[in-house]
């Protein structure tokens, strides 16, 4: 009997993942993509009529057990990088690039001299902007061991322009920013996840009280003092919590300002 082929592989594991998640070919691209060590876009070039791995079957079953995708590949795409991700950190999701557009529209093709990321996980935000803009240095502050190990090797090629430390948001950091960006966990403790979500990342990247506000009542205070003159903040946020986050913002001092992801829902306050 010939052995399968990844075309037909593909077809079928489509199939079986429409019931886990919206993106089943997507997925079972990426995870055939894995199995055969080689990128995405090569396979679908050059091997649709290569033989399946041997890999790829289990692959697919701890999908279809809710598996995120980005801990079975280890790896996930963030605006122009890809960072090494994988269980006991947040993945990076596509609804984030809002704050770095948001930095974009504020500082420019100059960008920032500086930038803060509070509650970095893999460093996603920090590493981004970096990416963004070649001049700029920055800090990546998690209290979480295992995100700042995945995050520091995320850095390594950015050198000493990527710094990371242990810390409980702005507690300890003395050093002035232009540009602060923030992705705090912002679900309520008793609000309904997705499998992916609820049995797999970790619970203090997502909770945060019982109407998700938390978070930011215990950072933004702090968003003044680490200012620089004329520099922003960056605040992602749940589509329901807008005029909260903005009320916090104001009562620090600071002018809010709602920012939209690219599906129309509101993500981001932009503090000046």
């Amino acid at each position: 009997m010939p052995s399968e082929r990844v075309r037909s592989a593909l077809a079928a594991a489509t199939e079986r993942l429409r019931a886990v998640g919206d993106t089943p070919r997507l997925d079972a691209e990426l995870l055939m993509a894995h199995a055969l060590g080689i990128p995405r876009e090569t396979m679908l070039l050059r091997e649709l009529d290569a033989q399946v791995p041997d890999a790829f079957a289990p692959l697919l079953d701890r999908r279809l057990g809710h598996e995120p995708v980005a801990y079975l590949t280890g790896r996930r795409a963030f605006w122009s990088i890809e960072l090494e991700v994988g269980p006991g950190v947040l993945v990076p999701r596509p609804d984030s690039e809002t704050l770095i557009e948001a930095a974009l529209a504020h500082f420019g093709a100059a960008g920032p001299a500086s930038v803060l990321d509070l509650g970095t996980g893999p460093g996603t935000l920090l590493l981004a902007a970096l990416a963004e803009w070649p001049d700029a240095r920055g800090l990546g502050v998690d209290r979480s061991e295992a995100a700042l190990g995945y995050a520091r090797r995320n850095g390594a090629a950015f050198g000493d322009r990527a710094a990371f430390r242990f810390g409980d948001w702005g507690r300890g950091v003395d050093e002035r920013f232009d540009l602060i960006l923030t992705n705090p966990p912002y679900i309520g403790d008793a609000e309904p996840l997705p499998r992916d979500v609820a049995e797999f990342e970790p619970g203090e990247a997502l909770f945060a009280g019982a109407d998700g506000l938390d978070a930011y009542r215990a950072l933004v205070p702090d968003l003044p003092r680490l200012l620089t003159p004329g520099g922003m903040a960056a605040i992602e946020i749940g589509m329901t919590q807008a005029e909260a986050v903005a009320a916090l913002v104001y009562a620090a001092g600071l002018t809010p300002r709602m920012h939209r992801d690219l599906a129309g829902r509101p993500r981001a306050i932009v503090a000046t």
